[in-house]
């Protein structure tokens, strides 16, 4: 099998890429965005496949409460030599002018460490519902522009689920529906109002799971259409008739307290009691 690492993006291949979808991007509904398919050579992803961890794996960092059950890994060390020389690539100055020029968006940066993107993988039964992410940087202090997923599952069916959906503003309708498939590329412009997820629960087989990379990409400044007037972290929205607050019925006050107050304070009040 020929090795990920001798791989080398080309660059007059992306070049063709972007004045082909530009003008599809830039149009798309709700919200600017581009999905292709067969990306790139199947051998690099099929490479990146089989080192991708399995969920007991690695110490992957976990959500799971109503708006996200998910699992995420940022850090280096967990990832395969060729799952780190393919991201190196897309955070490469041949990748960027690429998505300059298919986007729009001028003065791209990459993010180095990867925050909130690398592995993806979810499980049977979890889910993403819909959001808006984090607008800030706080380690760059840059805004964030761009989302880029590539899908990793072989011979997904559509009854498996785990479509990526694209909902207006008001998250009153989905307008797009996209069935995360074996190398399959999906770049979108993110705003305070660019709504999306995986809100229903997966549905593969026992021990398949919805497998991505993830890479988020960023500016210095954005325009003032594209946000809310405040810095924030990620938002759920409910979509119609949906509850995904988590409820804090029979919790006392010290509970509410302790999930609120970080433990290092309450460590310290502890030991204050104790003297």
């Amino acid at each position: 099998m020929t090795s990920t690492l001798t791989f080398r993006l080309d660059s007059e291949y992306l070049k063709n890429l972007a004045v082909k979808y530009r003008e599809d991007y830039q149009q798309a509904k709700p919200f600017p965005h581009i999905v292709i398919d067969n990306f790139l050579p199947e051998f690099v992803l099929d490479n990146i496949l089989t080192e991708f961890p399995k969920a007991g794996d690695i110490d992957w960092q976990k959500f799971e409460n109503k708006a996200e059950k998910k699992l995420a890994n940022k850090h280096e060390k967990y990832m395969g030599d060729n799952t780190r020389s393919l991201l190196y690539q897309f955070n490469s100055s041949t990748f960027i002018e690429f998505l300059e020029n298919i986007t729009g968006i001028e003065g791209i940066i990459p993010d180095p460490h990867f925050e909130g993107g690398g592995l993806h993988q979810i499980e049977r039964g979890g889910y993403l519902k819909m959001h808006v992410d984090f607008n800030r940087n706080n380690k760059l202090h840059l805004d964030r522009r761009l989302n880029l997923l590539l899908y990793l599952n072989k011979d997904w069916k559509e009854e498996y689920g785990g479509y990526l959906e694209l909902w207006d503003k008001e998250i009153t309708q989905c307008e797009k529906k996209i069935l995360p498939l074996f190398n399959r590329l999906v770049i979108f412009t993110t705003t305070d109002f660019s709504y999306h997820g995986h809100p229903e629960p997966l549905t593969c087989p026992e021990g398949w799971t919805r497998k991505s990379l993830a890479l988020y990409y960023y500016t210095n400044g954005r325009p003032a259409e594209e946000i809310s007037g405040k810095e924030h972290s990620t938002i759920f929205q409910a979509r119609p008739g949906e509850d995904i607050q988590e409820k804090t019925s029979g919790m006392t006050a010290k509970t509410i307290l302790k999930k609120l107050i970080p433990p290092i304070i309450i460590e310290g009040l502890n030991n204050l009691k104790k003297k």
